[in-house]
């Protein structure tokens, strides 16, 4: 080989090992020790904080583990969601998938409170938001796992955004499919993430349209929902029904075994489980609580990793609601 090949192909090594190193270096920024020194009461506080908020409502866990999924779907998981509107940009709360519905903002500003007597200034609203919502599904019964923590706090947040970014419980299975992976999630990593939905309430006007006027519906799962909701709009839009018949408050996979009895709450829980491509994986989930569990811890891992701002980006809030 001659010299300017040896040359050559020492550069590009050089260039491939540097590309490895940066690429490294942004996956590595999360780890489950990032707080380990800088504020060891972490893990117990939040854990101690949303024990506490369960018990006084059992559905807020559901409502906190919403706002993580709300949080990392729009620009990733940067604490975006908790920021109130200011004069110079309109956030996200009052967005059309988080208006009137995305709760539980007292509990994680509760945690904020706690956090920051205890070590200030340290931890992000962005990772108190992805402890919680784990601490949510391990305190309802779901699986436990080491959260990846060294996010930042976004300083903006952005209503459109969260408009386009977030899929709508009318989303057929193309859409649902085609913004998971446009985030890196897998069509595995949907169907188990959606599994999320065997906690938690939503509103009449979320499901009224399926109630009445779909066909892949239990006939008597969609009279018992139309007690409570009304078939005209604007009558009993908030009335609430849970997402799983079953174990509303107990995080199980009884959301699959609905599914497979056609009596999924939501037009996008159902089109899980409606003769398309991932029937398969509902029909596993059914019958495999475990592997149910597992594929959900790796899904939600995999979601906490959406461009997270790390290092000297971001910032870390003093106030979940408000820049600093």
């Amino acid at each position: 080989m001659s010299p300017l090949n040896i040359s050559r192909l020492t550069m590009n090594m050089s260039m491939a090992l540097f590309v490895l190193i940066i690429v490294g270096s942004a996956n590595a920024q999360l780890s489950t020790n990032f707080y380990s020194k800088s504020c060891p009461k972490l893990s117990a506080t939040v854990k101690s904080s949303m024990q506490s908020a369960i018990s006084k409502e059992t559905r807020i866990g559901a409502s906190v583990l919403r706002l993580f999924f709300h949080d990392c779907f729009v620009n990733g998981c940067d604490g975006s969601i908790l920021l109130d509107d200011t004069s110079s940009f309109t956030g996200e709360k009052n967005a059309i998938p988080n208006k009137n519905s995305a709760r539980g903002f007292e509990v994680i500003d509760n945690i904020k409170s706690a956090i920051e007597t205890a070590c200030p200034g340290v931890v992000s609203c962005a990772d108190i938001l992805a402890i919680a919502a784990a601490d949510s599904v391990a305190i309802l019964g779901g699986p436990t796992w080491n959260v990846k923590l060294g996010r930042r706090d976004s300083k903006t947040a952005s209503q459109s955004a969260a408009n386009s970014g977030i899929p709508a419980p009318t989303s057929n299975l193309n859409q649902l499919t085609s913004r998971f992976s446009a985030l890196g999630l897998s069509t595995k990593d949907l169907v188990a993430l959606s599994g999320a939905h065997t906690i938690g309430q939503a509103r009449c006007t979320s499901f009224r349209t399926r109630i009445y006027n779909e066909t892949n519906i239990d006939t008597s799962f969609a009279s018992t929902r139309q007690s409570n909701c009304p078939k005209t709009s604007g009558s009993g839009d908030n009335n609430l029904a849970p997402l799983d018949l079953q174990t509303p408050t107990s995080f199980d996979n009884n959301y699959f075994k609905n599914l497979v009895q056609k009596k999924g709450l939501l037009h996008s829980d159902q089109q899980l489980f409606n003769g398309g491509s991932t029937n398969s994986i509902v029909s596993g989930y059914s019958t495999n609580p475990r592997s149910f569990s597992s594929d959900f811890v790796a899904g939600m891992i995999k979601m906490g990793d959406i461009s997270p701002l790390t290092g000297s980006n971001g910032e870390i809030r003093k106030n979940c609601r408000k820049a600093n």
